[in-house]
């Protein structure tokens, strides 16, 4: 397993599960959603308001190596890996039981949003600096 500072222990629930018994592909879309949270409320010391200001996902792609069961445990782990003027991308990989090979892994770019405005703003100074203490090998334009 990647030892990591930003790793988020996920909940598989009976409904994640579809026909053929495993998580339904869908279901890891919201299990990146949560891990990507708890990285954001994490590095940056607080919640994002989204009624002012946040990010919205501008890509996604997901790439499945192998299924998750109902009796797994999972954890997602997560990287910004990154930083451009107004946008940011992030890293993300499931982990299933302990194991060391990512099951899933997801590369999202996310545009940094006024939510009042409707249009997209740049990454705030804060969060950059916020962004290199978390990420000491991130590159930051």
């Amino acid at each position: 397993m990647n030892q990591n500072t930003f790793s988020t222990a996920v909940q598989i629930r009976f409904n994640d599960i579809d026909l053929a018994g495993h998580v339904y592909n869908a279901k890891y879309q919201e299990f990146f959603d949560l891990a990507r949270i708890d990285y954001f409320n994490s590095v940056l010391g607080s919640r994002i308001d989204w009624t002012d200001f946040g990010l919205v996902i501008a890509s996604i792609k997901i790439d499945y190596a192998k299924p998750v069961y109902l009796d797994d445990t999972i954890e997602v782990v997560s990287h910004v890996v990154a930083v451009g003027d107004k946008s940011l991308e992030m890293f993300q990989q499931v982990f299933k039981n302990g194991q060391n090979e990512a099951v899933a892994v997801a590369k999202t770019v996310l545009v940094c949003f006024d939510m009042k405005q409707k249009e997209s703003r740049r990454i705030p100074e804060e969060w950059r600096e916020k962004f290199r203490i978390a990420e000491p090998a991130l590159q930051i334009n």
